[in-house]
């Protein structure tokens, strides 16, 4: 069963890229005009994007650059360290909703500091996948499709950031 679920894994996105197109072919669908004009929708919508990925990474490294998260994580660490949350991991968690690159490196350094199987490696392990970039996913989807208020999904996105902050120490804890 083990074998036949490891080569179904390994040929299951081939298939698809196979299985697709024929399909699409054998209901007469133009195929290569349809991928053409799809490569085209999606270029229109990377350009359209780039104003609101400019203002996004400005507001980051401004953030970060000021001091306002050190400052940040300085104000909140002595009350997360009483909770049995390791002061290592805050910046992550700030991190982490904001940008998905500058918080795989923070975690990255974490890891190499403490070690992969340390506390602190497996709860920003375990940070990394249980939270997602929410100010990335609001700024580039809904700056593609013409969103303009977006408060509501902020506040549920932020909201389950800290439920999976939280969560993943919790897992920690209660794991190792």
């Amino acid at each position: 069963m083990v074998a036949f679920l490891h080569a179904l894994s390994a040929w299951a996105i081939p298939m698809f890229i196979v299985l697709i197109p024929l399909y699409a072919a054998f209901r007469k669908v133009p195929v290569y005009e349809t991928f053409v004009d799809g490569a085209k929708d999606g270029f229109s919508t990377a350009v359209s994007i780039i104003p609101h990925l400019v203002g996004m990474l400005t507001a980051i490294s401004m953030f970060r650059a000021s001091g306002a998260m050190d400052m940040l994580v300085a104000a909140v660490k002595p009350l997360f360290e009483r909770l049995g949350i390791p002061g290592d991991v805050l910046p992550l968690g700030l991190l982490r909703p904001i940008t998905g690159a500058g918080s795989l490196a923070f975690a990255t350094d974490l890891i190499k500091a403490h070690g992969p199987d340390s506390f602190i490696g497996r709860i920003a392990s375990t940070i990394q996948g249980s939270t997602d970039t929410t100010l990335y996913v609001l700024t580039v989807y809904f700056g593609a499709i013409g969103i303009r208020n977006a408060r509501y999904a902020l506040k549920v996105g932020l909201f389950s950031d800290a439920v999976g902050f939280f969560a993943a120490v919790f897992a920690c804890w209660l794991l190792f």
